[in-house]
């Protein structure tokens, strides 16, 4: 997220906002291809956001005292917290599911927050990351719904409560906001967070200015804030969609 800014040839100041989420290789020269395989910066970050996690329930949940430490008591808060989302969501059958949702959560406010660190890369800036999950949850709760309730699935889509000249028209428009969940599900999530750094980069180079560096320097504290906050915010919008969406799959009748 720093700022890489300069003056031109021609004396005007440049900088570039989204070199940031240029995925580049750790090893080797710059402007090597990455493959699959390669070891990249967002390989790099995810990893750390993983380990960051797997320490926060280790360590935080390795003594289990009755007086919670600081870490035990963050562990316990976000356990409850997603806990209680899937049981008001998606009903008690859903807390079958709640690894999996807690997963999510948990993979997505670490990126966020490990992707505010400077120098750091922000995975879920990249649709490529929010899509798999996206995809990934539409295409699991869609065969959920399927193997619990066959034909009778499909049953979310027609409204019987809707007079019967309508059914056929709110019939088509369900579907067709069906399969848009995971778009918009993939891309409101990285939409946001692109977004958010690339506006604090441009604040950033502009404080190589003397005469606005202190408003872009007060105006990049703000937007810092923000954006922890936007971090948090976009952790939970993407989790109960999810449970929204695990819930239509569980009781498609209502």
């Amino acid at each position: 997220m720093a700022a890489e800014a300069g003056h031109g040839q021609e004396g005007g100041l440049t900088f570039h906002p989204l070199d940031q989420f240029i995925v580049r290789p750790l090893f080797g020269e710059a402007g090597d291809p990455v493959h699959w395989y390669t070891i990249t910066n967002a390989t790099l970050w995810i990893a750390i956001a993983v380990a960051a996690i797997a320490g926060l329930f280790v360590l935080g949940t390795a003594r289990r005292a009755v007086v919670p430490s600081r870490l035990q008591s963050v562990a316990e808060l976000l356990y409850g917290f997603i806990h209680k989302m899937v049981e008001d969501v998606a009903g008690r059958e859903g807390l079958r599911y709640f690894p999996y949702i807690f997963t999510l959560f948990l993979f997505i406010l670490f990126v966020n927050f490990i992707g505010l660190i400077p120098t750091s890369f922000t995975a879920t800036s990249h649709i490529a990351v929010t899509a798999i999950m996206g995809f990934g949850v539409f295409i699991a709760v869609t065969v959920l719904g399927f193997v619990l309730h066959g034909v009778k699935f499909l049953g979310l889509f027609w409204m019987t409560d809707s007079p019967l000249i309508l059914r056929p028209i709110i019939a088509v428009i369900e579907l067709i906001s069906y399969f848009v969940r995971p778009v918009s599900h993939s891309i409101r999530l990285a939409g946001n967070i692109m977004a958010g750094h690339a506006v604090m980069k441009v604040f950033a180079g502009f404080a190589a200015i003397a005469l606005i560096s202190p408003v872009s320097v007060l105006a990049i504290t703000a937007i810092y804030g923000l954006e922890v906050l936007v971090a948090a915010i976009q952790a939970y919008v993407f989790t109960i969609l999810t449970c929204v969406y695990l819930k239509d799959a569980l009781h498609p009748g209502h």
